[in-house]
């Protein structure tokens, strides 16, 4: 009997303490993505697209990160240059509001929506990819390595705390503070590098830990008429938002703001009567370094933001007088009705194959490592750090002034471990660079490519620092991409891909030129082209066949390029040549007249030029 007692209880305990056990889930995949963010959900949907099984794992309810989930649904930059998943995922948005017209609501940027909505696009185009899975509110734990490759990761369900372990060939984290790289132990900075490392001559106060002001966001809504005012925030004072606006300006200290309490609302103002409260001026910015806490550490520190924001709407409330304004209750599936995570506008950058640096931006074709010549992304918006919220960061950098620029394919790539790529936020490139990569259209952009790098590389079974970056650049152009910043050669335009690859072998070179909100670099397709300019990248190439030296080349000059190209002599190349320049719509056909630049890129792509001005990941020129 006492026998039968203690097996019984044993059977006991050990059931009780099996169903206490969480559970464990195991799947395997071709292509992991840590996090929906932007980033995130673009790479598996670009994965998915090649047929590679993809999975995205991700820790809310929503899918897009800084554009939905953090609640900053206006797009800064690239207006003018809708590359890639960016510019479909913004097609939907015209489609869905109206026209380009309906989402040109703030004059912050030319294109807002409200966050709901932008999630259910998202979705949407998630859910017509059949290899795509997505995994919603499961936190990503850790990494899973063997030796220095990344084979996989863990995470677990944020309820029930059940165990998910997947499996996969390629792993690329797209988390918004680079929680994946930091688990990978892959070599990153976190803050301000000094010039000694970067050269920039950018950032005069030396190295530091100091990162981005970060802003917990919160939609209004225009109720149409008198709404209670939300509960009073402990330690609320209003002077704490005094120079905000010039509404409300008492403290003359403080530098006069440019505009009134309703211009400041007009700044993020959404379709639908809706606003972002986003504003860094004396608004709901703040100061909080949360990147190397745990996920429990970070809820704890980002309550302050919370609050932060919580003043802000009620002094707009109670002290601006917006009575019929209040926290929107149909956006975001929280309590306080806040987003669902804060805007981090920095994370940790990792060392990366390569690191872009400003003068990657300031000088490209200038730079001893051509950078440009792998763009695997574009952006045209000025860098921009926020840091008004910590006195001890320089307070020189608020819209640096660049040109459009590219990102570098090697920015996406780790050196230490294999099998993985990093996208979001936490690419190779310096704390500076960082204030204009960061921005959402290059993050979307970043993401296509690591999902496109991430199925290529498996499908073919090369590591992703070994893939062809022509091939790559090839199938991002064929996904409606760009690899060059050029903002006078629209897509719709016949010759778009040829003069978009022709710009990445360095014959054709663009001119930054820095102008404000929307930085540009003009391919000038209707000039002629400058002998000096072409033979840099062509001698450099083909050191022992000297083209004329003169002023401009001609079209003829441009019948001997293609015969070294071909490898056909001269004679046997000519009647193909005219035959192809008529067939691809190229007129005036005169062998003695000048060649102009959108007619030279068309005429040679029918010659390979791409791919014989093959480069490496550093942008050097392959034998």
């Amino acid at each position: 009997m006492k026998k039968h007692l203690i097996l019984s209880l044993i059977c006991l305990l050990s059931f009780q303490f099996t169903q206490s056990q969480p559970s464990v889930e195991n799947l395997q995949t071709e292509v992991l993505v840590i996090g929906g963010s932007a980033s995130g959900i673009s790479a598996g949907i670009q994965s998915a697209r090649l047929g590679v099984n993809t999975l995205v794992v991700e820790a809310t309810p929503w899918l897009g990160g800084m554009l939905t989930s953090a609640g900053v649904p206006a797009f800064d930059g690239n207006n003018a240059m809708p590359a890639g998943l960016f510019g479909e995922f913004r097609q939907h948005l015209y489609d869905y509001y109206g026209g380009a017209n309906a989402v040109s609501t703030g004059w912050v940027s030319n294109t807002l929506f409200e966050p709901h909505i932008g999630d259910s696009i998202f979705k949407s185009m998630a859910h017509k990819e059949k290899y795509l899975i997505v995994k919603y509110q499961y936190q990503f734990k850790s990494v899973i390595k063997n030796g220095y490759t990344i084979i996989g990761a863990e995470f677990y369900e944020i309820n029930t705390g059940a165990k998910l372990i997947v499996k996969a060939k390629r792993v690329i984290d797209a988390t918004e503070l680079g929680d994946g790289l930091a688990s990978a132990k892959v070599p990153y900075d976190l803050g301000m590098e000094s010039n000694d490392v970067t050269g920039e001559q950018v950032n005069l106060a030396g190295a530091n830990d100091i990162i981005q002001d970060i802003t917990y966001v919160g939609i209004l809504k225009d109720y149409g008429s008198p709404q209670p005012l939300i509960a009073r925030p402990i330690n609320y004072d209003s002077t704490e938002f005094d120079g905000s606006n010039t509404s409300f300006y008492k403290d003359t200290n403080r530098k006069r703001p440019s505009v009134d309490a309703k211009k400041m609302l007009e700044y993020g103002k959404l379709p639908n009567n809706k606003y972002m409260l986003n504003w860094p001026i004396y608004g709901n910015d703040i100061y909080l370094n949360v990147v190397e806490k745990t996920p429990k550490q970070r809820e704890q520190l980002l309550e302050q933001a919370k609050q932060q924001t919580l003043r802000f709407v009620y002094f707009i409330q109670k002290d601006l007088g917006f009575k019929n304004l209040s926290l929107a209750d149909d956006e975001f599936p929280t309590k306080d009705k806040l987003a669902l995570y804060p805007y981090h506008r920095e994370s940790r950058r990792m060392h990366g194959m390569v690191r872009m640096l400003v003068q990657h931006i300031s000088k490209p074709f200038d730079t001893p490592q051509p950078l440009y010549t792998t763009g695997i992304a574009v952006g045209d918006y000025p860098v921009d750090h926020h840091h008004k919220k910590n006195s001890a960061a320089p307070q020189h950098l608020e819209f640096f002034p660049v040109p459009s620029f590219n990102i570098p394919l090697g920015a996406l790539i780790p050196k230490a471990v294999s099998n993985f790529i990093v996208a979001e936020k936490s690419i190779s490139v310096s704390n500076i660079v960082n204030g204009t990569t960061r921005l959402q259209p290059c993050v979307m952009q970043i993401g296509q490519a690591a999902g496109l790098l991430a199925a290529l590389s498996s499908k073919n079974n090369i590591a992703p620092k070994n893939i062809s970056v022509r091939q790559l650049q090839q199938a991002l152009l064929d996904a409606n991409g760009y690899i060059m910043p050029y903002k006078d050669v629209i897509q719709k335009d016949p010759y778009f891909k040829a003069i978009q690859k022709i710009g990445a072998t360095g014959l054709l070179r663009g001119v930054g030129v820095p102008t404000g909100w929307a930085n540009a670099t003009y391919f000038n397709p209707n000039e002629k082209v400058k002998f000096n300019e072409f033979s840099i990248a062509w001698n450099k190439k083909f050191a022992s066949t000297q083209i004329e030296n003169k002023n401009e080349l001609i079209i003829n000059d441009a019948l001997f390029v293609a015969a070294k190209l071909s490898n056909t002599s001269l004679e046997k190349t000519k009647s193909s040549f005219e035959q192809k320049w008529e067939m691809i719509g190229l007129k005036n056909y005169d062998l003695q007249r000048p060649i102009l630049r959108y007619e030279l890129a068309a005429i040679l792509d029918q010659y390979n030029v791409f791919n014989i001005f093959d480069v490496d990941i550093y942008g050097k020129y392959k034998n």
